[in-house]
């Protein structure tokens, strides 16, 4: 299947090339909410504090496999949702990436772009959208806590959706092992 704008903001969160190969490490281990936030399936995402009532997509659900990912492995996502308006160049995500408190990553980056990488282009027609994307992760990343933050917009500043993560990683495997 086609990759859609749902699914370029869920890799961002998700450890694909985009959120995570600045760290250019191990698969994350994810930390679920209980507040009602949670986007629905198998996947660390949530959606963020705002109201969603009026967002261009609407994510329905989000399988990772191998929950959690695992280093140097292939991650394969699924997602399906709903575009509700067709989405025009010049869509962009505001993306930031924390380890802790300390700001690693925040860049404004071009939405028709990044889909660009994954064979789709704009316009994204409305309509229903079913995905699956594999990412092959990278085996070495420094050991800590990583908050992901995917803010989408049209062209116009209206907001497509808005999505956050929080994953860990941990010592064990990897660049940080025994095995050296």
């Amino acid at each position: 299947m086609r990759f859609s704008a749902t699914v370029a903001c869920l890799t961002a969160c998700l450890a694909s090339a985009e959120a995570l190969s600045v760290f250019n490490g191990r698969a994350p281990n994810a930390i679920a909410s209980d507040d009602g936030k949670k986007v629905p399936g198998e996947s660390p995402l949530e959606f963020c504090e705002a109201e969603h009532a009026d967002d261009i997509v609407k994510i329905e659900k989000v399988d990772l496999s191998p929950n959690p990912p695992a280093a140097g492995k292939e991650l394969v996502i699924e997602a399906s949702g709903i575009i509700n308006e067709t989405i025009e160049e010049g869509a962009y995500v505001m993306l930031t990436v924390k380890y802790g408190l300390i700001k690693l990553l925040s860049t404004k980056a071009d939405l028709c772009e990044q889909i660009g990488n994954v064979d789709l282009k704009c316009p994204l027609e409305k309509g229903k959208m079913v995905i699956t994307k594999s990412v092959d992760l990278p085996k070495e990343i420094p050991p800590g806590k990583y908050n992901v933050l995917a803010d989408v917009y049209t062209v116009n500043d209206k907001k497509i959706t808005c999505l956050t993560a929080t994953v860990t990683f941990s010592m064990g495997n990897g660049f940080f092992s025994n095995e050296l």
